[in-house]
C-alpha cells in the first residue's frame, strides 16, 4: 500500500467518537507539504473514502474526512491545489446532494472556509454553477422541524455568500451578476428577508425574540445584502435589482431599511458605512418621486445625522463621544470619502422630490447650520471647537448646493423666502471664502430658471452677446414683489463681497454671474436702474479704495464693473448707452488693461505694482450714463443718486465667532446708537452672570413691551380726538393744520391769568382732505 493511503487510513480512529487523531494528521500534513505532487492523489483517496463511508451511513467518518480536507486545504498553497481541489469540491457536492440536513450542512461550512481561501493559481477548468442552484435551493426549505429548516436556510444563504465571494474577484469564471445566476440569488436573499418578518410577530417573548434573531435567515440576509460583510459593489447590484423588481409605491420601504440599517452602524468603519451610503444614493436614483415615502424630513434628518457623526469622528479620532481613543483607527481620507457620498445622497434623494418638498428640505438644512454665537454648544472641545463648526457649516452648505441643483420654480417669493434667504445671506459675509462661495452657488441655482449660469463661467468682455443665445423671460408679478422686497439686500451683500480681501477669481467669477441672472430673471425698469448704479458703486469702491484692498482685488472689481455694464448695456438694447461704454472699455483696453477682466482674471494676471486714482475716459461716468438712459424713459433721479448701502448690524455680527464676541458687539452697537453718545462707557466685561441676567431681562423686556402696545391700542380706540392730539403732537406737528375759526365772543381768561381760545365744536372746524375719512 502506498505511503500517502497509510497515512491517510491512520488518521481515521476505531471509534469515530474519538475524534480526528491529531498526532496522525499531523504527520500527513508535513508529508503533504514536503511532496505537493502528491496531494491529489490524498485528495482521491480521502474523496473515495469519503463516498465509501455516506453510502455505509457511516457519518461519524465522514465528519472526519472532511475535517481533514479542510485542514489541508488550509495548510496547502501550492500548485497543486488545483486537482486538489477538484477532488475536494466533488466531496462538498456529495453531502449537498445527501438527503440527511447534517450533511448539507457540513458540506456548506466546507465550503465557506474554502471561499475565504485566496488561491495563488487560476483555474480554467472549475465551475460552480451547482453550488449556485443548490445553495439556493436550501434558501427555500420546507424541512418540517422548524430549527432544522431555519439551518438549512442559513447554512444556504452563508452558502451564496461564499459563490459570490469566490467568484466575484475571478475574471476566468462565469459573470456571477449574469441572469442565470441572479435570477436564483435574489429571490433567494428576498425570500429569507420576507420570512423573517412574518416570524417577528410569533416570538414568544423579547428575550427569545433575541436570541432568535442571532440565528434568523431574515437577520443574516440583511447582513449579506448591505456591504458589511461583500464590500458595496455586490450590494449596490442586488439593491438594484430589487428596486426595479418591485412596485414603485413601495420603494420607500427598501430605503427605510436601508436608513435604519446605517444608523445601527453609526459606529462602524468609515468604508461600511459609505458602502450603506454608496447603496442609498443608487436606490434613491432608481426610485420614483414617491421614494422618500410619508417622512420627507426624517430621511434627510439620518444623512445629515451621519454627517454630523462623521465630522464629530474625524476630528476627535474616535468613535467613542467621551473622547476615549478606541481600539478603531479612524482614517482621516475615509471619513472625507463618507462625506461627500453623504452629500451626494441628499442631492440624489432631492432629486426625486416636488417643488414643494424641496423647498421644506432647504428650509430643514438652513435650520441645521451651526452660527457661531447662536448655537454654543458648537464651540466644546467635543465638536472640535471652533474648525467643528467650520466643517458642519460647509458640510451642510455643501448639502444646500446638491439640494438646489436643477431647483425650479415659478415663484421665487415661495422659493426664497424671508426665513431662507436672511440667514443665508448672513453667511455670504463671514471671513471664511469657501463659505461665501458656497452662499452664492446655492444663489445662484435658486434664481437660475432657464439655464443661463454655464454661459457665465468665466468673466469677460462681449462684443456681442447674441452668440451666448441667453434665455430671457418678461419678470412675472411674483418676481417684481420679491425684488420689491429683498433687491436692496441682494444688492448690499453683493457690494460687501466685493469688499472681502480674501476673495479670489471664483468669487469674482461668480458675483458676475449673480448679477447677470438677477439682469435676465428678476429684472424689470427699476431693478436695472439700480443694477447699473451699483456696477458704478463696484467702480468708486475700487477708486476711493477707502477698504484698503490688495491691487489684485481693486483690478478686479473694476473688472467686474465693466463687464457687468458691457452686459446690461446691451440688455436695455439703449445704443448711446451701449456707445458710453464701450467707448471706455476701448480706451482701457488701451491704456489700462489691467482694470478688463482678460489681464485680470487669468493664471498669472498682469498688474501693476501699484493702483493710483484713475480720472478721465478710463471711468464710466453716471453723469452720462443717466442722460443716454434719461433719453430713452429711465428714472433719471434715481439714476443720477449714486448707490450706498445701507449697513446694519447683520453686517458685523455676521462675522461673529463666538458667543462672546457676538454680545460685546451688540453692546457696542446699541451704545453707538445711543442718544448719549459723548458719554458712552466702555462696553463691560461679559461673563455667565451677565449673560443668564440679559435672557432674564430681556424676557420682562418682552412682556412690559407686549403690555405698553396693548395700552397704546386701547388708548387711541377709546380716548377722545384732542387728547389723541396732545399726545402726538410731540411727534406731528398740528400748527400746519388750519385754525379754528375765532370765537365771536373773543378770548377768555382763566383762574391763572391767561388767555385761551375759546372751544370750537369738532362739526365746526375744517381740516384738510388727509386727515378726513
Amino acid at each position: 500500500m502506498p505511503r500517502y493511503k497509510r497515512l491517510v487510513d491512520n488518521i481515521f480512529p476505531e471509534d469515530p467518537e474519538d475524534g480526528l487523531v491529531k498526532a496522525n494528521m499531523e504527520k500527513l500534513t508535513f508529508y503533504a507539504l514536503s511532496a505537493p505532487e502528491k496531494l491529489d492523489r490524498i485528495g482521491a483517496y480521502l474523496s473515495e473514502r469519503l463516498s465509501r463511508d455516506v453510502a455505509r451511513h457511516r457519518y461519524g467518518y465522514v465528519c472526519i474526512a472532511m475535517e481533514a480536507l479542510d485542514q489541508l486545504l488550509m495548510a496547502c498553497h501550492c500548485q497543486s491545489i488545483n486537482l486538489f481541489v477538484e477532488s475536494f469540491l466533488k466531496m462538498v457536492r456529495k453531502l449537498l446532494e445527501a438527503d440527511k440536513p447534517n450533511l448539507q450542512i457540513l458540506g456548506t461550512n466546507s465550503f465557506v472556509k474554502f471561499a475565504n481561501i485566496e488561491e495563488d493559481t487560476a483555474s480554467y477548468h472549475r465551475s460552480y454553477d451547482f453550488f449556485v442552484s443548490r445553495f439556493s435551493e436550501m434558501c427555500h426549505s420546507s424541512y418540517e422541524d422548524p430549527d432544522i429548516r431555519t439551518k438549512i436556510r442559513m447554512a444556504g444563504i452563508n452558502g451564496l455568500q461564499g459563490v459570490v465571494r469566490k467568484t466575484v474577484n475571478d475574471d476566468l469564471q462565469s459573470n456571477i451578476w449574469d441572469p442565470q445566476h441572479m435570477d436564483k440569488i435574489v429571490p433567494s436573499l428576498l425570500f429569507n428577508l420576507q420570512s423573517g418578518e412574518g416570524t417577528e410577530s410569533r416570538s414568544p417573548s423579547p428575550l427569545q425574540a433575541s436570541e432568535k434573531e442571532k440565528e434568523s435567515p431574515a437577520e443574516l440576509t440583511e447582513r449579506y445584502l448591505v456591504p458589511c460583510v461583500l464590500g458595496k459593489t455586490f450590494a449596490v447590484r442586488c439593491f438594484k435589482i430589487i428596486m426595479y423588481s418591485i412596485q414603485s409605491q413601495h420603494s420607500h420601504l427598501v430605503i427605510q431599511q436601508l436608513l435604519g440599517h446605517l444608523d445601527a452602524n453609526s459606529k462602524n468603519s468609515a468604508t461600511v458605512r459609505a458602502g450603506i451610503v454608496e447603496v442609498l444614493l443608487e436606490a434613491a436614483a432608481i426610485a420614483s418621486s414617491g421614494s422618500v415615502g410619508p417622512t420627507v424630513l426624517e430621511v434627510f434628518n439620518t444623512l445629515l445625522r451621519q454627517l454630523r457623526l462623521s465630522v464629530d469622528y474625524e476630528l476627535t479620532g474616535s468613535y467613542d463621544a467621551s473622547g476615549n481613543i478606541g481600539i478603531k483607527i479612524i482614517k482621516t481620507h475615509e471619513e472625507r470619502q463618507l462625506q461627500e457620498a453623504v452629500i451626494r445622497t441628499i442631492g440624489s434623494f432631492a432629486n426625486t422630490l416636488p417643488t414643494y418638498q424641496r423647498s421644506e428640505v432647504m428650509l430643514f438644512i438652513m435650520g441645521k447650520i451651526p452660527v457661531p454665537g447662536v448655537h454654543p454648544a458648537l464651540t466644546n472641545a467635543g465638536s472640535g471647537g471652533c474648525e467643528g463648526t467650520r466643517m458642519i457649516q460647509i458640510m451642510l452648505l455643501k448639502s444646500l448646493v446638491q439640494v438646489t441643483t436643477g431647483f425650479q420654480t415659478t415663484n421665487m417669493l415661495t422659493a426664497l423666502p424671508n426665513s431662507f434667504l436672511e440667514p443665508l445671506l448672513s453667511f455670504s459675509l463671514m471671513e471664511d471664502p469657501e463659505v461665501r462661495l458656497l452662499v452664492l452657488t446655492i444663489l445662484l441655482s435658486v434664481i437660475d430658471r432657464h439655464d443661463n449660469t454655464p454661459k457665465f463661467s468665466s468673466i469677460s468682455i462681449i462684443s456681442d452677446i447674441s452668440v451666448l443665445k441667453l434665455k430671457v423671460d418678461k419678470c412675472s408679478r411674483q418676481d417684481n414683489l420679491f425684488m420689491k422686497k429683498h433687491a436692496q439686500q441682494l444688492y448690499r451683500h453683493i457690494y460687501l463681497a466685493c469688499k472681502e480681501q480674501s476673495s479670489g477669481p471664483q468669487h469674482f467669477e461668480t458675483l458676475y454671474t449673480l448679477l447677470a441672472l438677477i439682469s435676465m430673471e428678476l429684472a424689470n425698469e427699476e431693478v436695472v436702474v439700480d443694477l447699473i448704479r451699483l456696477a458704478l458703486a463696484l467702480q468708486e469702491l475700487a477708486q476711493t479704495n477707502e477698504e484698503s484692498l490688495s491691487v489684485y482685488n481693486r483690478c478686479a472689481v473694476h473688472a467686474l464693473s465693466a463687464a457687468y455694464l458691457n452686459l446690461i448695456c446691451q440688455l436695455t438694447t439703449v445704443p448711446t448707452f451701449c456707445q458710453h461704454i464701450h467707448e471706455v472699455i476701448e480706451m482701457r483696453q488701451k491704456e489700462v488693461p489691467f482694470l478688463l477682466p482678460e489681464d485680470v482674471f487669468i493664471e498669472n494676471p498682469k498688474l501693476p505694482a501699484s493702483l493710483e486714482k484713475l480720472e478721465g475716459d478710463v471711468l464710466f461716468q453716471q453723469s452720462k450714463i443717466t442722460e443716454v438712459l434719461g433719453g430713452s424713459g429711465y428714472n433719471t433721479d434715481r439714476l443720477a443718486t449714486p448707490y450706498i448701502p445701507q449697513f446694519t448690524d447683520e453686517d458685523r455680527l455676521s462675522k461673529r465667532k463666538s458667543i462672546g464676541e457676538t454680545i460685546s458687539l451688540q453692546v457696542e452697537v446699541e451704545s453707538r446708537n445711543s442718544p448719549e453718545k459723548e458719554e458712552r462707557t466702555p462696553a463691560e466685561e461679559i461673563t455667565f452672570e451677565t449673560l443668564k441676567n440679559a435672557i432674564v431681562d430681556s424676557v420682562g423686556m418682552e412682556e412690559q413691551e407686549r403690555e405698553r402696545r396693548r395700552q397704546v391700542v386701547e388708548k387711541f380706540q377709546k380716548a377722545p380726538f384732542e387728547e389723541i392730539a396732545a399726545h402726538c403732537g410731540a411727534r406731528f406737528s398740528l400748527s400746519a393744520l388750519p385754525r379754528p375759526p375765532p370765537s365771536p365772543s373773543g378770548t377768555i381768561s382763566s383762574g391763572y391769568g391767561q388767555t385761551q381760545s375759546r372751544s370750537v365744536p369738532v362739526y365746526e372746524m375744517k381740516f384738510p382732505d388727509l386727515c378726513v375719512y
